[in-house]
C-alpha cells in the first residue's frame, strides 16, 4: 500500500472511533477523538511551580544524608547508585513452590537499585545538562551489565516515575532498577513479538517500524543521526512517546560513544517539549525494555525508552486509566498525530523556566 493512501486512510479514520493494534505487545487500543470535544467537571491535579532547591537536609537522597534505613549517602558529585533499602525483591531468599492447577506460587529472587540522576535536588532531566545525562547512561549501562551477568538474574528493568502523581515518593530526581529471575509481562509480549517476527522474515520488526515511521513523517516529535522520538501508532496515553535507536541494538551496551551522546541529546530534547507542553515539571513514567540477561542471542530484540505521561489536557487535567480500561482495554481520546503535531510545535532546546 502506498505512503500517500496509508495517510489518507487514517486520516478518515480520525474522524470515527477505531481500534488500533500494538505492534509489540499483540493487543488493542480502542480510539475515540470525537470524545475530544465533551466538557470536563472532573478531578484536577493541582499545577506546581519549579523548585529551585539544590539540597534539602530531609531529603534521603541528596550526597550526606541519612537513609530510611540508617546509611549515610556519600557526598556523590554526579550520579550514584545503591540498593534499594526497601526493595520489592531479595537476592537470597530460599526457593519455593506449590501448584495446585488451580493455585500456584514461586519464590522470585531479584534485586532492586536506586539511580540517583543529580546531587542537585532540583534538576529533573529537562533541567540537566547532556552531559550529565549520558552520565546516567553510563550508569544504566554498567548496571545492566553487572546486575545481568549474576548467574540468576535473566532481566533488567530501568525506570523512572516523575512526579508525584505517578507515586514518586522522593521529589529528589531518581530512577530504579529492578532486576529479576524470570522476563516480566509486559517485557515477556514484546520479546515474544519481536521473536516471531524475527524468525519469520529475518528482520526485525522495531527496525522496520521505525522505517515506516520515518517515511510517513506523521507522529515524529524529533531525530538526530542516531535516534528517532516518536508518537507510537497504537499509543495509550495522551501524550505517550517512545524513543528508538534507529540501528538495531538489542541492548544500551551496544551503543557507541556517539549514539550515547545522541540517546543524551534526545531525552533532554523530548522531556524539555513535555515541560513546555503545560508549563509544569511534566510527570511520566518511562522505562527501557531491551533483550534479556539470559545468556541467549536475543538477535530479535531492538531496544528503546516508552514514556507514558498522564497529563490529558493541561497541568491540571489527568487521564484515567479505569473503567473500559480495566475491564475491557485501553482507550484515547486525541489521536497518536495530534500528539505528537502538539510535541513537534514546541520548542525542544528552550526549557520555558528559562529567560
Amino acid at each position: 500500500m502506498g505512503f500517500q493512501k496509508l495517510t489518507k486512510m487514517i486520516a478518515n479514520l480520525n474522524q470515527k472511533p477505531h481500534r488500533r493494534y500494538n505492534i509489540l505487545t499483540g493487543e488493542w487500543v480502542l480510539v475515540s477523538p470525537h470524545r475530544t470535544k465533551r466538557p470536563w467537571q472532573g478531578k484536577k491535579e493541582s499545577s506546581k511551580a519549579l523548585k529551585k532547591e539544590t539540597y534539602n537536609p530531609n531529603c534521603y537522597l541528596c550526597p550526606g544524608n541519612k537513609r530510611a534505613d540508617g546509611s549515610i549517602n556519600p557526598k556523590y558529585q554526579s550520579t550514584y547508585s545503591f540498593t534499594n533499602d526497601f526493595s520489592a525483591l531479595l537476592q537470597n531468599i530460599e526457593p519455593e513452590e506449590f501448584n495446585t492447577n488451580l493455585l500456584r506460587a514461586k519464590t522470585e529472587s531479584g534485586i532492586c537499585k536506586v539511580i540517583c540522576f543529580s546531587p542537585d535536588h532540583s534538576l529533573t532531566l529537562p533541567l540537566m545538562s547532556e552531559t550529565a545525562i549520558e552520565s546516567i547512561i553510563e550508569l544504566w549501562q554498567s548496571e545492566y551489565q553487572t546486575l545481568g551477568s549474576i548467574d540468576n538474574i535473566n532481566h533488567v528493568q530501568i525506570f523512572e516515575n516523575k512526579g508525584d502523581i505517578m507515586g514518586c515518593s522522593n521529589p529528589h530526581p531518581h530512577g530504579q532498577i529492578w532486576a529479576q529471575e524470570t522476563i516480566p509481562t509486559e517485557a515477556a509480549k514484546k520479546h515474544e513479538q519481536q521473536k516471531v517476527y524475527f524468525e519469520k522474515h529475518q528482520q526485525g520488526l522495531i527496525a522496520n517500524y521505525i522505517r515506516q515511521e520515518l517515511e510517513l513523517d506523521e507522529r515524529i516529535i524529533v531525530q538526530n543521526e542516531h535516534f528517532v522520538a516518536l508518537v507510537p501508532f497504537w499509543a495509550v496515553w495522551p501524550f505517550e512517546a517512545i524513543i528508538f535507536p534507529k540501528k538495531q541494538h538489542p541492548s544500551i551496551l551496544n551503543l557507541n560513544s556517539e549514539e550515547k551522546l545522541d540517546f543524551a541529546r534526545i531525552i533532554k530534547n523530548l522531556t524539555i517539549r513535555y515541560d513546555n507542553l503545560f508549563l509544569t515539571s511534566f510527570p511520566y513514567s518511562s522505562g527501557i525494555h531491551q533483550a534479556p540477561t539470559d545468556n541467549k542471542p536475543n538477535e530479535h530484540w531492538h531496544f528503546h525508552m516508552s514514556f507514558y505521561p498522564p497529563l490529558l489536557r493541561s497541568a491540571d487535567v489527568k487521564k484515567f486509566m479505569v473503567g473500559y480500561e480495566m475491564f475491557a482495554n485501553p482507550q484515547r481520546d486525541i489521536t497518536a498525530e495530534y500528539a505528537a503535531e502538539t510535541l513537534k510545535n514546541l520548542s525542544g532546546t528552550v526549557h520555558y523556566s528559562q529567560p
